[in-house]
């Protein structure tokens, strides 16, 4: 007679098919990991295009290149070349005694040995660009600005009331 088996101890083919099972399940959650990485990524990449088009959008938005041809053309201002930019021990030797000479002979003119503060003054004056002021608008004490005052006319508001 051969030997029962108790539940306690399992076969080999049954050891053989749990093994395999367990497996199957490792495979199918290392492929659904895999498969929520690849998703992940691609919605990453989406929401980056996404950051992409709507700056390049807003940067449109700010681009008044087209506008360029209905302003007037303006004479460009005489750009120094880009030697005299640069500054080494020569060049700054240089700008010094020029701008020494230029200060002397200033400080030499008649008009600013008779009067300094108007010379300096007129001086601005011609060089500064003009500007447009607009009137101040008057403010009350707490510094906001001051409302109209409504008038009330009591004999206005009777008179509309019998016609």
């Amino acid at each position: 007679m051969g030997k029962p088996t108790s539940r306690l101890e399992p076969s080999v083919a049954d050891h053989k098919s749990r093994a395999d099972r367990k497996f199957e399940k490792k495979l199918q959650f290392y492929a659904r990991v895999k498969d929520t990485v690849a998703a992940l990524k691609a919605q990453k990449s989406i929401t980056q295009k996404k950051r992409l088009r709507s700056r390049q959008k807003k940067l449109k938005a700010y681009d008044l290149s087209s506008l360029k041809e209905f302003l007037p053309e303006l004479k460009e201002p005489q750009k120094p070349t880009p030697d005299e930019f640069k500054l080494n021990c020569k060049s700054r030797q240089k700008l010094i005694l020029k701008e020494g000479k230029r200060l002397s002979s200033f400080l030499k003119h008649p008009a600013f040995q008779a009067d300094p503060l108007a010379a300096i003054c007129q001086h601005l004056e011609m060089t500064q660009p003009v500007v447009d002021e607009k009137p101040k608008k008057t403010k009350n004490k707490n510094g906001g600005k001051k409302k109209k005052e409504k008038k009330l006319k009591g004999s206005a508001g009777s008179q509309s009331m019998e016609m």
